[in-house]
């Protein structure tokens, strides 16, 4: 890369007309990662007029023509994972164990969709009327504009752009201005593809200008975003306006039921696994701990001794399980979650402080920490912390446990553990989430759905069911 990192807009690598830069700064370390162009409405302007251009003859090319880009990209950032997931850990702190795993995942979604892209099916269905014939076409929507956050700047990048692509629609991407320099990278890989100009195009910058341009302009027909539940209702408001399609996932706030009768070091490793992968950053992670009572004390110790052998560091080492949050904002949210928490009667189990001794000093660090004896009233029951912390709350009734779990405005992810097959079922379909992890703290596949109920989101990515949200459907009439 150079000096500076430019965005990629109609196949050129350009700076921002402001001239305007962003240094990127390791949370682990504080050292500077690297320099990115730093753009705004202009440029996003610039890159939904190429999108709009190049719209017309991507979305007619043969599924097997598109197929082919997107089996190259994925076998490029397949054999680039050890580099993308280098830059990954520098500029937001996931540990490489971590990042390497995530740029696959990415991967995979360019696989998936480059063999899905031939399974777009229309449909005749029959007529009740003699002399016409009914058929059903799927076709691209348009010109799509892809917001995605830092937690996953690879992966989320995928998630979007891969099935958009499939479909036949031209893509506008705008990374979290905190983590571009991993999306920068990716569209190297893209431009290596062979993709044509205008089809992929890359904007760093400002989230207002960009954002705005994104709503108001007439030729983007549909807004995919990850991000937050209060940004999210902001672009669908915009969006809303000209009645631009959306996607968003947004907000968790995810139940973890630990019951009498679950494998508690099952659940104990699938609750490492859910609450403190990507240092808890991630809108999946569980937020409220509830462990039937009669185990708690037992499970409390089962956890607390994993915590102690987990290495927390910089990510870049190769024995860190748990790296820094991504700045200090994250961090004193946490710290305030905490603290708010302790001050309500809540007690720590284990950790609870900020890592400051050593190579800490420099770096944005919590101890993984649990809490037991929260209340509701506290504002880590009510918000998403994002961060590795763990508040328990002790339960006796299954009926009463369901209903404290659904008894939120999110509705993303669950985790259930028990051995009870019967309760096995009925948890899946009693817990208002649209993902439900039982006895697995990690559920997430390319196949298969990924949105929630209520305030976390509307559509789905991942699988057919990713590819349907770009997809128009057109009923044609025949007389004959």
């Amino acid at each position: 890369m150079s000096d500076v990192s430019k965005m990629y807009i109609n196949g050129e690598w350009v700076t921002s007309e402001s001239g305007e830069t962003k240094q990127i700064m390791n949370p682990a370390t504080g050292e500077l990662v690297g320099t990115a162009s730093f753009g705004g409405g202009q440029e996003a302007k610039k890159a939904i007029d190429a999108a709009h251009d190049a719209f017309g003859k991507w979305s007619r090319a043969a599924a097997r023509e598109r197929s082919k880009y997107l089996y190259k990209l994925y076998e490029l950032v397949r054999d680039h994972r050890d580099e993308l997931a280098g830059i990954i850990s520098a500029e937001m702190g996931k540990p490489l164990r971590e990042a390497k795993g995530e740029v696959l995942g990415a991967a995979d979604n360019f696989l998936w969709y480059a063999e899905e892209v031939k399974r777009v099916y229309g449909e005749t269905i029959p007529s009740s009327i003699p002399n016409k014939r009914i058929m059903v076409l799927r076709q691209a929507i348009g010109v799509v504009a892809a917001i995605t956050p830092w937690n996953f700047p690879v992966n989320m990048v995928a998630r979007k752009i891969a099935p958009a692509l499939a479909a036949g629609c031209t893509v506008v991407l705008k990374p979290a201005e905190s983590t571009p320099l991993s999306a920068i990278r990716l569209f190297e890989l893209i431009e290596q593809a062979g993709f044509p100009k205008g089809v992929v195009n890359l904007v760093v910058g400002d989230p207002v200008s960009i954002g705005k341009e994104f709503m108001e302009n007439e030729k983007v027909q549909k807004i995919g975003f990850t991000g937050s539940t209060r940004v999210g209702k902001l672009l669908m408001e915009g969006a809303a306006k000209q009645v631009k399609r959306v996607s968003m996932e947004l907000g968790g706030h995810a139940p973890f039921i630990v019951f009498e009768d679950a494998d508690l070091d099952a659940a104990a490793d699938g609750l490492f696994e859910s609450k403190f992968r990507n240092t808890g950053q991630m809108c999946i992670s569980t937020n409220r701990l509830y462990v039937h009572e009669n185990v708690a004390s037992s499970f409390t110790e089962k956890l607390a001794e994993r915590l102690k052998k987990a290495k927390v560091g910089d990510g870049r080492n190769k024995d860190t399980e748990i790296g820094p949050l991504v700045n200090e904002q994250a961090l004193n949210k946490v710290l305030d979650h905490i603290e708010d928490a302790k001050n309500k009667g809540a007690k720590v189990a284990h950790g609870g402080n900020r890592l400051t001794d050593g190579d800490y000093a420099k770096g944005f660090y919590c101890e993984p920490t649990v809490l037991v004896d929260v209340t509701t009233e506290m504002k880590i029951y009510q918000e998403e912390t994002f961060g590795p912390v763990v508040p328990m709350i002790t339960f006796t009734d299954e009926a009463a446990v369901v209903e404290h779990a659904n008894n939120t405005r999110f509705g993303l992810a669950a985790y259930v553990y028990t051995r009870d097959n019967a309760r096995c079922f009925r948890m899946a379909e009693l817990l208002e989430y649209g993902i439900v992890g039982i006895n697995d703290g990690s559920p997430t596949q390319t196949q298969a759905p990924f949105g929630g109920f209520k305030e976390s989101g509307i559509g789905r990515e991942g699988g057919k069911y990713g590819l349907e949200e770009y997809l128009e459907t057109k009923f044609v009439s025949f007389g004959v």
